[in-house]
């Protein structure tokens, strides 16, 4: 039987996961260099939005799942987080901005009309994950907030510079998140370390689940990439994500 990984081990393999982050797919090293253009934001904004708006289901589907009282009073931020609550706004609204920032109307984000079927299946199939699964597992699957603040970071710092013509003010949900996503790694970080470490095969069941939910990032970059259709047809010759 395989040795069970100590704690900072356990920790370090999942924070090894982060060389698979879409912030390597060539659609976001393109949008990291500028090469995009005004229609390929826009269209990315357009797809991410279905993505925005299915994190407080995931979240709820968490929720409903888990009959620990002191995880559900710190996990329900989250909703609110991206919901909003009296007069703060919340992600989803902040996201709207960022449309409006990009050129976008705020029907053009809301409608949905937009997305690829990719996106949809996507994101479809992680509320379903979370839904489906023992709620430990969703949570383990929220971890790709590990590496969430070095791409909000990347946008915040070259946006500006690569792409003078977005209004900064549509940039507050990069800088919102940022905070959040360092808060919410916290206690899902601390949850998948303590359940998962019961046994080796538990933790590399939750690399498997931190995976999962890395594919589901990737694909989502796939299909906007191959719905923009100005993006050149040499610029899709990646195949598939890489295996690591």
């Amino acid at each position: 039987m395989d040795k069970i990984w100590t704690r900072a081990e356990f920790e370090e393999k999942l924070r090894e996961k982060g060389r698979g982050y879409h912030i390597y797919h060539p659609f976001h090293v393109m949008m990291y260099e500028g090469k995009l253009t005004k229609e390929q934001l826009q269209s990315w904004v357009l797809n991410r939005f279905y993505y925005q708006i299915g994190i407080p289901q995931k979240d709820a589907a968490i929720l409903s799942n888990c009959p620990d009282v002191e995880v559900r009073k710190q996990w329900i931020v989250r909703i609110t987080d991206h919901d909003g609550v009296d007069d703060a706004v919340g992600g989803i609204e902040a996201w709207i901005k960022l449309g409006e920032a990009v050129g976008l109307t705020r029907e053009d984000v809301t409608s949905l009309k937009h997305v690829s079927p990719g996106v949809r299946f996507a994101v479809d199939a992680y509320i379903n994950f979370a839904k489906q699964r023992p709620w430990q597992e969703s949570v383990c699957s929220s971890l790709t907030e590990l590496f969430a603040p070095h791409i909000h970071q990347q946008r915040i710092s070259s946006w500006p510079e690569v792409y003078p013509w977005i209004n900064e003010s549509g940039l507050s949900y990069f800088k919102k998140r940022l905070t959040e996503a360092r808060r919410d790694v916290e206690q899902g970080l601390s949850v998948t370390v303590d359940y998962f470490s019961q046994s080796r095969a538990m933790q590399e069941r939750a690399l498997d689940i931190l995976q999962f939910k890395l594919n589901v990032l990737w694909v989502i970059a796939d299909s906007i990439m191959l719905a923009s259709s100005n993006i050149k047809v040499e610029d899709r010759d990646y195949l598939r994500q890489p295996v690591f």
